[in-house]
C-alpha cells in the first residue's frame, strides 16, 4: 500500500482506474444504533432508533468481503452488545477466518462474557479515567464497577484474551491522564490508547456539526490547554517504560498531537492532518447499510443498493479518492484519529 503522500501524487494523475481498491483489509460495522451510556462528548445515545445490523444485512456481501480480502472487522456502534444477533454475525465471519474486534462501553461485558469470549479475538473498552471521573463522564451509575467486573468475567473464561482501553481526552478528564493509566493497570488491561475528542464533524449521530457553545462543553479553555500540556508531559516522563513496551500505544509525538488539536480549536495553531490511508484500506458500514470511507467523510453508497465491492469501486468512491488530498482536506485537517495501515 502506498503512503498517503504517495497516494496524493497518484490522485493528481486523474486516472480513476488507479483508484480502484482490490484489497480492503479493514471493515468497521456499526452493529447497533443505540448506546447504554450518556457521554457528554458523544450524541449516539440521543438517537430514538433501535436498529441492529443483522445477518441478513451481511450475507449478501460475503462475496464482496472475500473478493476485497477483508481480514479484520471491528464491531462498533452504538453499543454492539445490544445487538441480539451479534453472535450470529460473528459466527458467519469466523467461518471466513476474519479477525473480530469488539469496541464496547463495557457495561454489558459481565452479562455477555461467554458470548464475548467465544466470538471475538480481542476487545477495546472505553475508559474515561479513574472510577469517579469515568462514572461522571459516562453518566451511568456504577459504570466503572460494571466495566471492572465485566473484564474479570471475560478474563475468567479466556485469561489470554487481549482487552485494551481507549480514552477520549476532553474537558472533564484532561487532568487525569496519568490516573487513567493507573486505572487501566488496575483493570488488568493489556494496553491503553488516547485520542482527542472530535469537536467538528457530523459523525457520531450529529445531524449538524456542533455549535461553538456545544463544542465548548467538551473543548478546553486556554488555561485548561496549558494544564493538559503539562499533564501530557508528566505522562510522557513518568511512563517512559509503558510507552516503550506499548502499554501506552501512542508515541510521545502522538500524545503531544492531542494538545495541538485543542490548540488549533482555540485558533492558536493551524490544523494539521495526520498520516492516514483509511479511504484506501478500510470502510465504515452503518446499521442502515450506509458505507463511508471513514467515520468522518460523506457516504459513498448503501449496501441496500449495491454490493460492497461495487460501492468501494463505484464512480462516487473513485471520484472521492481521486480528489482527496489528505494534507489539505478540511475534514482531514480536523481529524482526531488516523489509520496508516501497512499491508
Amino acid at each position: 500500500m502506498h503512503s498517503p503522500h504517495e497516494l496524493v501524487t497518484i490522485d493528481r494523475s486523474g486516472d480513476l482506474d488507479r483508484q480502484r481498491v482490490s484489497y480492503l483489509p479493514i471493515l468497521v460495522i456499526h452493529a447497533h444504533t443505540s448506546c447504554n451510556c450518556r457521554c457528554m462528548m458523544c450524541d449516539i445515545w440521543k438517537t430514538k432508533e433501535n436498529r441492529a445490523f443483522r445477518p441478513s444485512d451481511l450475507e449478501p456481501h460475503l462475496a464482496s468481503i472475500r473478493r476485497l480480502g477483508v481480514r479484520w472487522i471491528v464491531f462498533s456502534g452504538g453499543e454492539p452488545l445490544l445487538n441480539p444477533e451479534l453472535a450470529s454475525l460473528c459466527s458467519i465471519l469466523k467461518a471466513e477466518n476474519i479477525h473480530l474486534t469488539l469496541l464496547t462501553t463495557g457495561l454489558l461485558l459481565g452479562k455477555c462474557a461467554a458470548q464475548v469470549a467465544d466470538s471475538f479475538d480481542d476487545v477495546i473498552v472505553s475508559l474515561d479515567g479513574p472510577q469517579a471521573v469515568h462514572d461522571s463522564i459516562r453518566r451511568v451509575e456504577s459504570a466503572f464497577f460494571l466495566l471492572r467486573s465485566g473484564i474479570a468475567a471475560v478474563r475468567q473464561l479466556r485469561p489470554e484474551m487481549s482487552i485494551t482501553a481507549r480514552t477520549t481526552v476532553q474537558r472533564q478528564n484532561h487532568l487525569h491522564l496519568r490516573n487513567t493509566v493507573r486505572a487501566a493497570k488496575q483493570l488488568s488491561l493489556n494496553a491503553i490508547s488516547f485520542l482527542a475528542a472530535d469537536l467538528t464533524s457530523q459523525a457520531f449521530n450529529r445531524p449538524q456539526p456542533w455549535t461553538p457553545d456545544r463544542q465548548n462543553d467538551v473543548a478546553l479553555s486556554v488555561e485548561e490547554l496549558t494544564a493538559l500540556e503539562a499533564e501530557l508531559e508528566s505522562l510522557i516522563q513518568e511512563n517512559a517504560p509503558e510507552i516503550a513496551d506499548g502499554f501506552i500505544v501512542e508515541s510521545p509525538a502522538k500524545l503531544r498531537r492531542i494538545a495541538r488539536h485543542f490548540r488549533a480549536q482555540l485558533g492558536l495553531a493551524r490544523t494539521e492532518s495526520p498520516l492516514c490511508n483509511a479511504p484506501w484500506v478500510s470502510a465504515v458500514v452503518e446499521t442502515d447499510g450506509t458505507v463511508r470511507p471513514c467515520f468522518f467523510h460523506r457516504p459513498i453508497g448503501n449496501l441496500r443498493d449495491k454490493s460492497l465491492y461495487d460501492i468501494i469501486n463505484g464512480d462516487q468512491a473513485l471520484a472521492f479518492r481521486s480528489a482527496l488530498d489528505i494534507r489539505t482536506n478540511a475534514t482531514c485537517n480536523q481529524c482526531v484519529c488516523s489509520l496508516n495501515h501497512k499491508s
